[in-house]
């Protein structure tokens, strides 16, 4: 029998929105159905998307903490001084094939659904990650990474997805949700490389030198990353699809006309399906495109601030640094990643509220700034007031980064129609994947480079790497005011 018409609750003041005509067979119309029946947050759904965004998160960052001993394990690098060069290649590889596709998988996920791109992407995860912790020689670790990026197209659909299953007032909470869910797997993500790795030497009385995990040392935390995608994978049974299945007329226009139903009014009656306006070109869309540039910026500053952390952090102070050992700066990330979800979901909701996706972006970008130049003059800190200060300015700069990041998120996935979102999310991710590819080997070069010139004039040492960060937030700050950027009708307010 056809989908009977719901009358729509829009927004939390009880307004009723125009009636909307639901298909029968359209996975996309049972979802709106039900968003349109419960006013309420849709937390089985928030669950799905939290956990496929961890999936993809882990695995990027839980080799950094053994890369290093692993390039060595593999005698590729002819001198120590090489491991470095060696193991950036590694890193980048995830990045690179992950740009290679991303739009393919945005495409693929607005053709035949988030679900199957989701899943496909959760197995790729499962497979060669678990080869990654298998590999014997070079070539074989960058193949799996590479492999791993290029296939694992999750965190385009899953944005799209995370708009797609709530009602547009808690679009904020959804794509918050995927912002905490993602920095938190780039801290649990080191915790298990950190410990896991290398069982057999710092867990000789559970993992012998002849065992399995003794052979392949750096097989556990793979390992373990795998099982969880693999739970994951096995609940995607039940995640529902978002995707409306209607048919396009061959002048190219959308055509709101079921697959195996015809559309039905409220009153039971067959009615005849309308045009909407011909789909823009996502690279035509200044809306879309201005929103996905200031993303790629504020994404290359994110991941060149991630590689200039620890890096500053952990080297000598006679360079500038804070002379921290590894447990100290994970220590750090950890009470970081702690904070992120609390502000996520108990505070960024308020405030986007209340100032707005741009405003809110904003604001952001200029508190950055001046937490920034303030981090070299911590060297001149000691315990325990170092620590505090630390935690302070970590906790405080990576969650004006997300406010940040999730701003942009709402702003590209709001602008553009449910058919071109996966899509535009794709495209978003590769400009995203190619910037944090190139970020971290610019960092590193500028990085080793100011810490030679420590008696300069113009921002000796480590200043002079925080100051190129600030203009990079500098450059991200401008591009959010008009005329740059084109934001969508219904944020225009800002």
């Amino acid at each position: 029998m056809a989908e009977e018409q719901l009358d729509a609750a829009a927004g939390s003041g009880g307004e009723s929105a125009p009636l909307l005509y639901y298909v029968e067979g359209c996975p996309g119309c049972g979802v709106e159905r039900r968003k349109a029946a419960n006013a309420g947050v849709p937390y089985g759904s928030f669950i799905y998307v939290w956990v496929v965004t961890l999936c993809t998160a882990l695995p990027i960052s839980s080799l950094f903490p053994f890369l290093y001993f692993m390039i060595r394990d593999l005698n590729v690098a002819k001198r120590t001084e090489d491991i470095g060069f060696y193991a950036g290649f590694v890193g980048a590889s995830f990045m690179f094939g992950r740009c290679l596709t991303s739009t393919a998988w945005g495409i693929a996920a607005d053709r035949i659904g988030r679900k199957p791109v989701i899943v496909f992407g959760i197995f790729s995860v499962v497979i060669f990650n678990t080869l990654f912790g298998l590999s014997v020689t070079y070539w074989m670790a960058i193949a799996t990474r590479f492999l791993l990026g290029a296939l694992n197209g999750l965190l385009g659909p899953i944005k799209a997805y995370a708009i797609e299953v709530c009602r547009p007032e808690h679009e904020a909470l959804a794509l918050s949700l995927v912002s905490t869910a993602w920095g938190i797997g780039l801290i649990i993500g080191p915790a298990l490389g950190g410990y896991l790795a290398l069982p057999a030497e710092k867990y000789p009385s559970i993992f012998s030198p002849d065992s399995f995990f003794g052979r392949f040392p750096y097989f556990l935390p793979c390992l373990c990353t795998s099982m969880f995608a693999a739970v994951v994978l096995v609940s995607c049974i039940w995640m529902p699809e978002t995707l409306h299945k209607h048919k396009v007329n061959e002048n190219g226009n959308q055509c709101v006309e079921a697959l195996e139903a015809p559309l039905i009014d409220p009153k039971g009656n067959a009615v005849q399906s309308g045009n909407v306006d011909t789909k823009k070109s996502l690279f035509k869309n200044w809306p879309l495109m201005s929103s996905i540039i200031i993303y790629c910026v504020f994404s290359f500053h994110d991941m060149a601030y991630t590689e200039v952390f620890s890096l500053w952090a952990e080297s000598d102070r006679k360079y500038g640094g804070l002379s921290l050992s590894s447990e100290d700066v994970g220590q750090t990330l950890a009470i970081t990643g702690a904070s992120l979800l609390v502000y996520q979901l108990f505070m960024y909701p308020r405030i986007n509220k209340v100032l707005g996706h741009v405003r809110s972006s904003q604001i952001a970008a200029v508190l950055c700034i001046p937490i920034l130049f303030a981090y070299p003059y911590m060297t001149y800190l000691s315990e325990p007031g170092l620590s505090i200060v630390l935690n302070i300015a970590s906790v405080i700069k990576n969650n004006l980064g997300v406010t940040i990041i999730t701003g942009t998120f709402i702003l590209q996935n709001n602008a553009v129609p449910q058919d071109q979102r996966g899509a535009a999310n794709g495209l978003a991710m590769t400009g995203m994947s190619f910037f944090k590819a190139v970020a971290p080997a610019g960092a590193g070069i500028v990085f080793s480079w100011a810490q030679k010139r420590q008696h300069a004039f113009f921002f000796p040492g480590d200043q002079m790497v925080f100051f190129l960060l600030n203009i990079v937030e500098l450059l991200g700050l401008v591009l959010t005011f008009k005329p740059f950027l084109a934001v969508p009708e219904q944020y225009d307010r800002n």
